[in-house]
């Protein structure tokens, strides 16, 4: 069971809300109930504008393009390109798959087991020659390498041995000479570069140093306490002059300024849908008056005269006017068909007489259906006559 919610108690408003509600409300329902107006009978005007004109020209337009461009492409596709599609994959079937299959089937298939034979037997007898070049050349390279490590084990060696000693004894006294060498030179730079350069920074560069340090130490607490009185001095001018001055505005100016307009703006946005939805009552009783009114100044007077008047006096027309004139119009036209077929029972007799008076009677001939054979015997699905067989009897 959920709890029952409360509707939140609305916050008190002030008297200034109060004055404001009523004379915005009355100004905007002026304004707005013209306005409601028109747009109820803009939406009136529409509805019928769509009912009667835009959804029917809709569906004409919409019948007229399925009838110039759907349809005729429906038939193009249906009766033109399908058929010809068909026509296209049946000759593409019969002029190249078929005679494809049947050439790969007849020429390929052989040309390629003789090419894959062949292809066989030449690579066989690559192999075969291969091998004996393969045999041939490993011989000759035994016998090469034999020589080679023959000359290597009884020349080369010795030979290397021989100056890899010299060596040897040439790079002791080499390094002998080398180690004697660096010596000196480094009691040479110890006492002519290092010791001299240790004394010139310890008793010359380090209190020179230390005397650069203390002044530029002493500029910059000098140019820090000028920057910061400076930067008070400023920073004072611009509150006085601006932040004070731009709060106070903000708090006692801008701040009431804005709240009173937040509550016109919200008052005056209620009023518009308050006296928008009273202006839809208003239009519709208008529009329900406006509609009786119509209805009793010209549909109901219209109504009477049509059920009163008109269609009595359309009664008596048609039963005292049209009815009698309607039998009349008929009994002249059976007349005037009497007479025409009369006319023309004359015409053709008086022809007949003068035929007669010109050519003589007529010879009587034997009236025959052509259908049937003229010597009376049976016709088969040939039409041509038989004689009729009695079935045999068993027996």
């Amino acid at each position: 069971m959920e709890p029952q919610k409360y509707p939140e108690p609305r916050q008190p408003e002030g008297c200034l809300v109060t004055a404001v509600r009523l004379p915005v409300r009355i100004v905007v329902l002026v304004l707005v109930v013209p306005v409601r107006v028109v747009w109820d009978a803009l939406v009136v005007g529409g509805r019928f504008l769509n009912d009667t004109v835009l959804r029917p020209v809709g569906r004409a337009l919409l019948w007229l393009g399925r009838a110039v461009f759907v349809w005729p492409l429906v038939g193009l596709w249906r009766y033109v390109l399908v058929p010809v599609g068909q026509g296209l994959a049946w000759l593409g079937r019969v002029l190249v798959i078929v005679p494809a299959g049947w050439l790969y089937r007849v020429v390929l298939t052989p040309v390629g087991h003789a090419v894959a034979w062949a292809v066989r037997a030449t690579g066989a007898g690559t192999a075969w020659v291969l091998r004996g070049i393969r045999a041939g050349l490993a011989w000759v390279l035994r016998g090469v390498g034999a020589g080679l490590s023959w000359v290597y084990a009884y020349v080369l060696a010795p030979v290397g041995r021989a100056i890899a000693w010299v060596g040897k004894w040439l790079g002791l006294g080499l390094g002998a000479l080398a180690r004697g060498v660096s010596a000196v030179l480094i009691r040479l730079v110890r006492y002519l570069v290092v010791v001299p350069s240790l004394w010139l920074y310890r008793w010359v560069l380090t209190p020179v140093g230390h005397a650069v340090a203390w002044c530029a130490e002493g500029v910059w607490w000098v140019l820090t306490g000028i920057v910061k009185g400076v930067g008070f001095v400023l920073y004072w001018t611009s509150r006085v002059l601006f932040v004070l001055p731009a709060l106070g505005v903000w708090r006692y100016v801008l701040t009431p300024v804005g709240r009173f307009l937040a509550v016109l703006g919200r008052e005056i946005g209620e009023a518009l849908g308050h006296a928008w939805r009273v202006a839809g009552h208003i239009s519709r009783a208008v529009g329900r008056f406006l509609a009786t009114l119509l209805r009793w100044v010209f549909v109901e007077p219209v109504r009477w005269v049509y059920r009163t008047v008109l269609t009595p006096v359309g009664h008596l027309v048609r039963d005292a006017v049209w009815r009698p004139a309607a039998e009349a119009a008929r009994g002249v036209g059976r007349a005037t068909r009497q007479v025409l077929a009369a006319a023309r029972d004359s015409a053709r007799q008086a022809r007949a007489d003068f035929r007669r008076m010109l050519f003589g009677e007529p010879r009587e001939t034997a009236q025959s259906d052509r259908r049937e054979l003229s010597d009376g015997g049976a016709r088969n699905l040939e039409k041509r006559a038989t004689r009729e067989i009695s079935p045999h009897t068993r027996g």
